[in-house]
């Protein structure tokens, strides 16, 4: 009876364990780097949550039309510690982000550097995910 109470314990807790968590991947498993973009928008929405924060940016097409883009950033520790605070933006402040497109074609960038509503400018980028401006990555003119 020990031994099937035990495997039944054990069982629950490997499927507790299996439930998965939101994935953390690297730049060039999602990013493009040969596909830079700036994006001018209002904020919409903020995801303030690891392990990468996401914040949402309407932007004004040529032709007129308006897209909600997913802007992806480092974890809110990280981001952080190089002076961008969830209260340093609020919902309909225009951000200027310049960024890597989806491989995908989705609408999501990897926010590379974000232009805050007070003018500073920050590194959104995810610390060792191997994307430009990463100091674990590539040197220049090499593959990621």
């Amino acid at each position: 009876m020990k031994v099937r109470y035990g495997l039944g314990i054990a069982g629950a807790i490997a499927l507790a364990l299996a439930v998965p968590a939101q994935a953390h991947h690297s730049f060039s498993a999602m990013y493009d780097s040969a596909k830079p973009v700036r994006l001018v928008g209002k904020l919409t929405k903020i995801e303030w949550t690891n392990p990468h924060s996401y914040f949402y940016v309407d932007v004004k097409g040529a032709n007129g039309q308006v897209v909600n883009w997913a802007c992806e950033g480092a974890g809110p520790g990280a981001l952080s510690r190089r002076g961008f605070k969830k209260g340093d933006i609020k919902l309909g402040d225009t951000l200027i982000v310049d960024g890597y497109l989806a491989k995908s074609g989705a609408k999501i960038v990897d926010a590379r550097r974000v232009t805050l509503p007070d003018g500073r400018i920050v590194n959104g980028g995810t610390p060792g995910d191997g994307g430009p401006g990463d100091p674990t990555a590539a040197p220049a003119g090499k593959a990621n």
